[in-house]
């Protein structure tokens, strides 16, 4: 609860900055907000497209709430994003299977290439203490390398070297019902699979012997050395199962929001995980709806900028100071715990006052 608290009160104040910048450009806050609001939620189809902008950040934030929940700072989603969306699109590319085995197959695919490229960084952790921050950061551009060799050289696009060639319609998370029911946009299947994968991921943190010692590792490593625990073992799994997640939003990006990769581009959501999973306080749900909220910020940004002058960089400052908010959450604790305990003194004070005009 007191995590929800924080959270809410970070959001309003990134907004409030946000408004007061806007008035510092001449524009008028409450017409802004109203049109970023209009951008992402103002229909079906908008609402649809919101939520699919939302999908891969909902993996990406898991990916790194999770990695934070067991002592790991996993910078390498954006990485292992491309490698499990690049392996998603090779199966769907060269394999000829039925649409419901392709696609189980290219998630899965999806899943293992992330978890693998994963398995490098949690290895150097685990064996010869190489922090995770620097060799997934360095596997990012392994990563980025590696797909702009793999997409032209076996991949390549009809028209565009670029770009790999489009998947067909049985290799993608789209399925008409759904495009339908949502005025046309593309949202997929991708935003179930995320549902679930965020219940799956509480459910092993909260309610499993694996969660319990992956989270005592992270809190204390010698303590978990002392009462037993494999400690290199949870280190390497807890980054094979992170860097799977963000595997997976590579799936939701590739072949879910688009039907091809693209060489040149290092996918932005794999560092936007950061902020969804500091905004969420690093559990799965809180995760699920701050990756809503950013598809909120980044859907709407456009039509705001369309309608009024406010630049669309305006959206990536009120997200950055919402990320500032809610890194800096110590101090926001502390002016609830004194605004709690003033409270309390005021309530006893009050109480005791009353007594002694009784007596």
């Amino acid at each position: 609860m007191r995590n929800t608290i924080v959270s809410i009160i970070s959001v309003l104040l990134g907004l409030i900055a946000g408004g007061i910048l806007m008035l510092f450009i001449g524009s008028n806050p409450i017409e802004g907000y109203s049109f970023l609001l209009q951008g992402a939620l103002k229909n079906i189809e908008r609402i649809g497209n919101t939520l699919a902008t939302a999908t891969p950040l909902i993996f990406t934030g898991l990916s790194v709430a999770f990695a934070f929940r067991t002592g790991l700072f996993n910078i390498g989603a954006s990485g292992q994003m491309l490698i499990g969306g690049l392996c998603a699109t090779a199966i769907g590319l060269t394999m000829d299977l039925s649409r419901p085995l392709l696609l189980i197959l290219m998630i899965l695919v999806g899943f293992i290439g992330g978890a693998l490229w994963a398995f490098i960084p949690g290895l150097l952790k685990a064996r010869f203490n190489v922090h995770e921050v620097v060799s997934t950061i360095m596997m990012n551009w392994v990563a980025y390398w590696t797909v702009y060799y793999v997409v032209p050289g076996y991949f390549k696009g009809d028209f565009l070297e670029t770009e790999s060639r489009k998947l067909p319609e049985a290799a993608t998370l789209r399925f008409s019902f759904i495009t339908d029911l949502f005025g046309g946009s593309y949202i997929n299947l991708g935003l179930f699979l995320a549902a679930i994968v965020a219940i799956i991921v509480a459910f092993i943190i909260n309610k499993t012997t694996l969660g319990f010692e992956l989270k005592a590792v992270g809190f204390n490593r010698h303590a978990a050395e002392y009462a037993g625990m494999r400690v290199n073992r949870n280190i390497v799994l807890s980054m094979l199962i992170s860097g799977g997640l963000a595997g997976l939003g590579g799936v939701a990006l590739y072949t879910g929001n688009a039907s091809s990769i693209q060489i040149g581009i290092l996918p932005t959501q794999g560092y936007d995980g950061i902020a969804v999973a500091l905004l969420g306080a690093n559990s799965p749900a809180g995760v699920f709806f701050a990756a809503i909220l950013f598809g909120i910020l980044y859907s709407g940004t456009g039509f705001m900028n369309a309608m009024t002058e406010i630049p669309p960089e305006l959206a990536n400052t009120i997200i950055a100071i919402i990320i500032y908010f809610a890194a800096t959450s110590v101090l926001i604790e502390r002016l609830i715990n004194k605004s709690q305990k003033r409270r309390a003194n005021l309530k006893d004070a009050n109480g005791t006052a009353v007594k002694k005009g009784d007596s």
